[in-house]
């Protein structure tokens, strides 16, 4: 038959091809607006099924997508677990196929775990770069874990900030963000002290209810909230989630999956593809929040890239 196995290109080779999550951010760009254009966009992508393991507090889901553009059809697998005790294991883990879309062979399969943190943090730095305030010069990030780690890199690559806090659940985690990152982090003792002041603000945590509350928030200040991906999870309370001008990645999986648009009511305004391709204004003047769940599309314009790279150096 002679057909060629597939590629296991693992998290090291990844990282190699994805040394800087900038890299991903023009096909990401055009893969927003592609989403958010419909059927024109040629983006086929359901919301992602997910398959609840109760027995142990964790789930499996499953996101599929084609991109006509990129001619690139994938399917990312990715299990999620609550906190537990052994965190020596990652609380997402993914992989990634990689399929000929002329006839449905599998060519790859790429560890998911890097691409998820890079495409998300790039995600994240298109939706600031559009949203921020005009002279924004605190950055907080709540959360200590992979993705507070991707994000930093990518905005401290785009991005000139005077000041960057961390506040995490666990301080320790957050002391280690500080001693390992190429920079100066302000380790903060509280969520609020952390917030006060802060021009941009990103939640990259696994909390369930709302570890981030409007009153603390600065006027014109904007919002990445990539956790609470379950719809009933929050990150967001109320009065922040109404009192914002609300974009999101998708608004069908927002209004699906993430709890802090499902249970505050807030009305979304614009998906992020929207504001791409220019037929949603950005109002960066406005306090703003990204609700990012992370889309299947972007997994496979990231795993299309790793994979060409990948490609043309063997």
């Amino acid at each position: 038959m002679g057909s060629t196995p597939p590629v296991f290109i693992g998290a090291e080779e990844v990282e190699k091809h994805l040394h800087r999550a900038s890299l991903l951010l023009p096909a990401l760009e055009a893969a927003l607006a592609n989403f958010s254009a419909g059927a024109a966009g040629g983006v086929v992508q359901p919301v992602r099924t997910v398959v609840p393991v109760h027995r142990h507090g964790g789930f499996l889901g499953v996101m599929p997508a084609y991109s006509a553009a990129d001619d690139a059809l994938t399917t990312k697998l990715v299990t999620f677990y609550e906190h537990k005790k052994d965190s020596s294991v990652p609380s997402h883990q993914a992989t990634v196929l990689l399929f000929d879309p002329r006839n449905g062979s599998l060519k790859a399969v790429l560890d998911g775990s890097v691409i998820t943190a890079k495409r998300t943090a790039a995600v994240s730095a298109i939706a600031t770069k559009l949203l921020m305030p005009a002279f924004a010069e605190v950055l907080c990030i709540l959360g200590a874990g992979v993705q507070a780690y991707s994000h930093y890199d990518i905005f401290m690559e785009l991005f000139t900030f005077k000041e960057v806090r961390i506040w995490n659940r666990t301080k320790e985690k957050a002391v280690k963000f500080a001693n390992t990152v190429n920079g100066p982090v302000q380790v903060c003792s509280s969520a609020q002290e952390a917030v006060t002041g802060a021009d941009v603000i990103i939640t990259v945590t696994m909390a369930t209810t709302s570890i981030l509350f409007g009153d603390w928030v600065k006027p014109g200040a904007h919002i990445n909230a990539v956790g609470a991906s379950r719809p009933d999870w929050r990150e967001l309370d109320d009065e922040l989630m109404k009192n914002s001008v609300l974009f999101v990645d998708s608004r069908e999986a927002a209004l699906t999956e993430s709890g802090d648009v499902i249970l505050s009511g807030a009305e979304i305004f614009a998906e992020l593809g929207e504001v791409v391709k220019g037929t949603k204004p950005a109002l960066p003047e406005k306090t703003t929040v990204f609700k990012s769940l992370g889309m299947a599309v972007e997994d496979t314009v990231a795993a299309k890239f790793v994979y060409d790279s990948w490609s043309a150096g063997n």
